[in-house]
This record gives structure tokens, C-alpha cells and sequence, in this order.
């Protein structure tokens, strides 16, 4: 568990439709600063680290009540990678996942979220929120579940998804860094025709001196505080236009 002075980080062990169990983290705003409603939180490749909690408390701060599932459940509970060791040691986990089963625990986190009524977002919108990784998994989730809202930071491999372009339920925010290495400019820009094509509502954004990773606060290699603070705050408005956060 990881706790802040204002914001414990807290965990729950929740069914799954396939008969798996998941853990999920959860940062829960106090209730004199509960704001709006709930917001699912994705991981990166390396799984649900401390930098992935910070995330979720960061979004309690705002009022939300942020819940990170690990998706990496079925292999082991807790699988955590370290971004120095490389992607040999993570590899077995992310070959394991599957779209099926990621598609059940969006499910799965969305209904606990949305009925429980501790957490207080009964009848509050819910969004969604994903880096790399993650970020294909938010708009696999704007498939999956009823969202309010999408929002995907550097997605991987969306166009091996672009099935589920017709089923998406939200308006999504897609950021991306020109620099990034491991995402194209011809493939970011293809993303968006695709959306454009399909009528969704997406809004996409470029920052032109960030590369893969940049939100990331803890690895000052890829870390753009510029472009960073930008994408926080278009975010943090795109909630509140999509009534999971209230107006100010």
C-alpha cells in the first residue's frame, strides 16, 4: 500500500467474469473534496507501479475516486517491472495478456466502481485513463464500458484495434509526443483519419519536444514537464466537459 499524508492508497481483491480475481488500488478524494465521479486507471507495461499510484492519487486530489486495476493478474498478483531491468523481464506478462481478458477486467473494475456504494459514485459519470500500454487499454475500455470520457497518453498498437472504433461509447483525448520512438508520426496521424472517418469524437494533441513517456515524472530521460503540465490541464477540462468532474 502506498499512502500519502492526505491520500491512502488502498487495495481490493474483485471477481472477474472469466472466475479470476483482480486487485485493484484505489485513491479515494475526502468527502469534503469529492468533486464529481469515478476514473479507471491503466497501467504501463511495467504494471502497477508506484509512479502509477501517484497517478491515482493525483486525480483523488482533484475529487475522483481513481481505481488502477492490475491486469497482469493472471500471472501473478503484484507483477511489478522495473523500467532498468529492460523489457526481457517483463515480456512474459504482456504476451499473456489477451484482449478478451482485458476487455473482462474493464468490465469487471467498471461494475465495482460504479455499485459500490462505499466509493460514492453511484449515478457519477465514470471515465477512463491509460499510459502506453494503458492507453490502448482506455480505448479498448471506451468499448467495453459505458464511459463518459476517454483519455489515452501515447497508446500503443491502436491500429491493431481498430475494430472496436465503431463500438466506442465517449469522446476520447488522445496525447501524443512528436519525438516518440516508439509510436510514428505516420501512425499517430493514421489514428486520427481513422477516428475522423469513423465520426467519433476525439480531439488529438501533439507535443512537438516530447517523446514516448512523457508524463512520467519519475525518469527525468523521457520526462517533458512542459508538455506534461499541459496534458494535466487539458485533461483535468476535458473531465469537467464530460460531467465526470463538476464544474469549478
Amino acid at each position: 500500500m502506498t499512502t500519502t499524508p492526505e491520500i491512502p492508497v488502498t487495495a481490493a481483491r474483485i471477481p472477474v467474469s472469466d472466475g479470476t480475481q483482480m486487485i485493484v488500488h484505489v485513491a479515494k478524494p475526502a468527502p469534503s473534496n469529492a468533486n464529481g465521479g469515478g476514473i479507471l486507471v491503466f497501467q504501463e507495461a511495467y504494471g502497477v507501479t508506484g509512479y502509477l499510484q501517484e497517478v491515482a492519487v493525483r486525480l483523488a486530489g482533484i475529487g475522483l475516486v481513481a481505481v488502477v486495476p492490475e491486469l497482469y493478474h493472471r500471472s501473478g498478483d503484484g507483477n511489478v517491472g522495473s523500467y532498468d531491468a529492460g523489457y526481457g523481464a517483463i515480456a512474459p506478462w504482456v504476451k499473456a495478456l489477451t484482449r478478451e481478458g482485458q476487455a473482462a477486467d474493464v468490465r469487471a473494475a467498471y461494475e465495482w466502481l460504479a455499485g459500490d456504494a462505499k466509493l460514492g459514485v453511484e449515478g457519477a459519470q465514470i471515465a477512463a485513463v491509460g499510459f502506453c500500454m494503458g492507453g490502448r487499454t482506455s480505448y479498448l475500455a471506451n468499448a467495453s464500458a459505458p464511459l463518459a470520457a476517454a483519455v489515452s497518453f501515447y497508446g500503443t498498437r491502436i491500429p491493431e484495434w481498430f475494430d472496436l472504433t465503431s463500438q466506442q461509447h465517449a469522446p476520447l483525448l488522445m496525447f501524443w509526443g512528436r519525438k516518440d520512438e516508439a509510436i510514428s508520426h505516420e501512425e499517430q496521424r493514421l489514428v486520427a483519419d481513422t477516428f475522423d472517418q469513423a465520426g467519433l469524437q476525439h480531439t488529438e494533441v501533439t507535443f512537438s519536444e516530447a517523446g514516448h513517456g512523457f508524463f512520467r515524472h519519475t525518469r527525468s530521460e523521457v520526462y517533458a514537464p512542459r508538455a506534461a503540465g499541459q496534458a494535466w490541464a487539458l485533461c483535468v477540462e476535458f473531465l469537467r466537459e464530460n460531467g465526470v468532474l463538476r464544474a469549478a
